[in-house]
């Protein structure tokens, strides 16, 4: 490659490498970067303890050890599952919140998990070697059972104490195995009040000014006891400082920055605007029917507001998409990597048709798209007990075939995790359930056609509403027992189980798995071997100085903590407790809880309440623990501004920002309003 060439394509690098940009591996943290633009120096000993006291919960959210003895940071909205579990018609745990006053009152949260990274070994050269030659199907397929093979490797090597994953990053361009040490026993130690939580509701949510304590503590136990955790974060009870130097570790769920054009496109036009127009009926439903009664009301609460986050997000997701000038940005981005391909023989040969393999990959998904979402991904059958229908008829087929054979969810490293979620004992609210399922069933109708195979083998001569109550009435798949009886029993129990639910998922399996085998080969083949030739051909024209997209896996932030310029005003990048007081209204979502009020007196009103970042995060981010350079924790993420959302494909130094409680509050908090000396005690120890 000539130098123009290499020149030009330097160029044509976004300004990212000057930016607070990046959600960067442990393993390729640009320190010296860092070191550069904020004078501080993050080394490997700093790495490898933030890496040990991050911790990632199987919900998909992220936590931190905050001390010695298990005592796990993350978000409220992180726990809403397990507190909904724990609550009961005479005791909301949401509304009057949590608090264990001994380690014997913690709750066990069913099925939860916790796992921390311990290690991770890159195996790009031995994925490859086992794809070489083959064409794009018998590829993917190969990939799948070497990934598989090395991950059953891998927790054989570690005596099975350790849950091992494959990664893929930069869209294929490097492979790694993750080791995970697992905590399966995890329990609710302090919930705060939805109310101060979730304090201005969907309507501040992705903006700023905030007040929320969105806080819950956890703790870890192994063998009946709190586990031992020595690496954890100290707690800087002051908080960050302005214009201080922070750091994010955590788990982000997933970006889209390397996608092409094409599969933006695909976004904006096909996917986004069926999911908003599906999940906004939804949460119309959820409106009314938690008018019927208090029962209705507390089995919706916490959902509506995941919903109403949900919509947010992609409303922005779509409004970014629709930009004309950052889309012309991206095509004019992925032009000049294309015409840098082209112009040199040795690229275009090893490269070239990596647009058009996507682009094809697209074409023949949209033939699909709908089908393929309500049957195979299920959109169609929403609800608890199909979920549960679906993993015992798919787990003990597949059980039965050789692992390196297997739906990769059912490996055997992936079993124990199927296992926890299927026999723990959580309720399952059949009224809601029913409610799902009548949508779900309504919008596959709609959306298939009357005349769909698919819709007439589902329903036959029912309306989805009599079906989803002959199915969810008749249903035992709410009884753990039951559950674990089925699974246990294998295939054959399956096969003669009469239980409607399972009768539905056995007979929509086969065209469920056909689509599936579809996308895998039509779709999911090609699109990998095109993003992996983009990798490959990214790596050689800009080399290996850059961050692949989130895939939920440990990646560290920087930034600093700095407001922003919003339509000609400064935002300020700190809240204080006063203005919490002034802006309730007594009306949720701008109700304070009883012990809010209560405390107003003793709480010190200059206390700095939340603050922004110019940390680079997303969804997984959330429960984050926000770090000084010292290693110190002075804050907990829990959203980003609205301008955050358009992270997903951008990064905009200038108006994109991490919100995040300031450990100020929550240490004053937990000392002033809720007398939690104990808590405090534990998080105020010196390591």
């Amino acid at each position: 490659m000539n130098k123009k060439l290499i020149f030009a394509a330097v160029a044509a690098l976004p300004l990212s490498a000057f930016a607070d940009e990046g959600m960067w591996t442990i393993d390729n943290f640009p320190a010296q970067r860092v070191a550069s633009k904020y004078n501080v120096m993050i080394d490997d000993a700093w790495l490898r303890t933030a890496q040990l006291a991050t911790t990632r919960l199987e919900n998909g959210c992220t936590g931190s050890f905050a001390s010695a003895d298990g005592l796990v940071l993350t978000n409220n909205h992180c726990t809403w599952g397990c507190v909904r579990n724990l609550s009961t018609e005479e005791r909301n745990l949401s509304d009057e919140g949590f608090m264990a006053l001994a380690r014997d009152e913690e709750l066990q949260c069913p099925g939860q998990q916790i796992s921390v990274l311990v290690n991770m070994e890159e195996v790009t050269d031995t994925v490859a070697k086992a794809t070489a030659g083959l064409d794009d199907a018998a590829a993917n397929d190969a990939r799948k059972a070497e990934l598989t093979r090395l991950e059953s490797a891998c927790e054989k090597n570690s005596g099975n104490t350790l849950n091992c994953e494959a990664v893929s990053l930069y869209n294929g361009g490097q492979y790694f195995i993750y080791s995970y040490k697992r905590y399966d026993d995890v329990r609710l130690v302090f919930a705060p009040e939805l109310d101060i939580a979730a304090f201005g509701g969907d309507p501040d949510n992705f903006n700023f000014p905030r007040w929320c304590l969105d806080m819950t503590f956890l703790r870890a136990y192994e063998d009946g006891k709190p586990a031992s955790t020595p690496n954890f974060l100290q707690w800087r009870q002051a908080g960050p400082r302005a214009k201080e130097p922070v750091f994010v570790t955590g788990h982000p769920g997933s970006t889209d920055r390397l996608l092409t054009i094409t599969q933006l496109k695909m976004l904006r036009d096909v996917e986004y605007p069926l999911w908003l127009l599906r999940y906004a009926e939804l949460r119309g439903r959820m409106l009314a029917w938690a008018d019927t009664s208090p029962e209705a009301a507390r089995a919706v609460q916490q959902r509506i507001l995941g919903i109403e986050n949900g919509i947010k997000v992609r409303r922005n997701l779509l409004k970014a998409l629709q930009n004309d000038e950052m889309m012309a940005m991206k095509a004019a981005e992925e032009k000049k990597l294309r015409a840098i391909v082209e112009a040199d023989p040795e690229l275009k040969a090893a490269y070239g048709d990596a647009w058009r393999l996507i682009d094809d990959a697209i074409e023949s998904y949209r033939n699909f798209y709908e089908a393929h979402l309500f049957v195979e991904f299920a959109a169609g059958f929403q609800g608890d007990l199909f979920n549960y229908a679906r993993t015992i008829v798919r787990g003990t087929a597949e059980r039965e075939k050789p692992n390196e054979e297997r739906i990769r969810s059912y490996t055997d490293g992936a079993l124990p995790g199927v296992e926890q979620g299927l026999f723990a004992n959580r309720p399952v609210d059949k009224k809601y359930d029913k409610l799902r399922m009548t949508f779900s069933l309504d919008k596959m109708r709609e959306w298939l056609g009357p005349d769909s195979e698919y819709v007439h083998l589902v329903l036959g001569n029912d309306s989805p509403k009599t079906l989803a109550a002959k199915l969810v009435d008749g249903s035992r798949l709410d009884v753990a027992d039951y559950r674990k009886q089925l699974w246990e029993g294998g295939a054959a129990a399956v096969e003669t189980s009469n239980d409607p639910m399972v009768k539905l998922a056995l007979a929509i399996d086969n065209d469920a798995r056909a689509l599936r085998k579809r996308y895998e080969n039509e779709v999911e083949a090609p699109r990998i071997r095109g993003e992996e030739m983009i990798a490959d051909a990214r790596f050689e024209v800009y080399g290996t100085d850059t961050y692949p997209d989130a895939t939920f896996t440990l990646r560290v932030t920087y930034g600093a903590v700095a407001g922003w310029e919003e339509k000609g005003a400064d935002i300020n990048p700190f809240t204080r407790t006063s203005r919490l007081f002034e802006r309730t209204t007594g009306e949720r979502p701008f109700k304070l809880p009883a012990s809010w009020i209560e405390a107003r007196e003793r709480v010190n009103p200059d206390t700095r309440f939340n603050f922004v970042a110019t940390t680079d995060i997303t969804g997984g981010n959330s429960g984050s623990p926000i770090l000084a350079a010292d290693g110190n924790l002075v804050g907990l993420a829990f959203d980003g501004n609205i301008h955050s959302i358009a992270g997903n494909y951008w990064f905009d130094e200038s108006v994109n920002r991490t919100v995040g409680v300031n450990t100020a509050i929550m240490l004053e908090a937990l000392d002033k309003v809720y007398g939690a000396d104990h808590l405090v005690d534990e998080l105020t120890v010196v390591n």
